[in-house]
């Protein structure tokens, strides 16, 4: 069996995971052990590569919650950098909609005639 990687949660997105309530909590950090530990970036339904952005390069889709995270695969370490629940079309962290990740999008007015 291949080694495992290590997962690393950054203090924001501990901060990020204790502000969900409970369930959520065990939902995301049973999903990192599953989805994340022995291949992080094989591309599945719940894993997907992020466009070009400065937060994370990859996303794990558990339900209604989303991991934003980054892989070293040199050192075998996954890195998570966000942690929050997507309702829509918009990622809610700690109670705010967070954008930060989607660097590519314009702002709005930009753009627009």
């Amino acid at each position: 069996m291949a080694e495992p990687f290590a997962i690393q949660i950054t203090e924001g997105a501990e901060a990020d995971v204790r502000a969900l309530p409970a369930y959520a909590r065990r939902l995301v950090f049973d999903g990192l052990e599953t989805h994340l530990q022995y291949q992080p970036t094989e591309g599945t339904r719940r894993i997907k590569p992020l466009r070009s952005n400065p937060v994370a390069g990859w996303e794990l889709r558990l339900g209604d919650y989303r991991v934003l995270y980054d892989v070293d695969p040199a050192e075998m370490v996954v890195t998570v950098q966000v942690v929050g629940e997507k309702i829509g079309n918009r990622l809610i962290v700690q109670g705010v909609e967070y954008t930060a990740h989607e660097s590519h999008r314009p702002e709005r007015g930009e753009g627009e005639p």
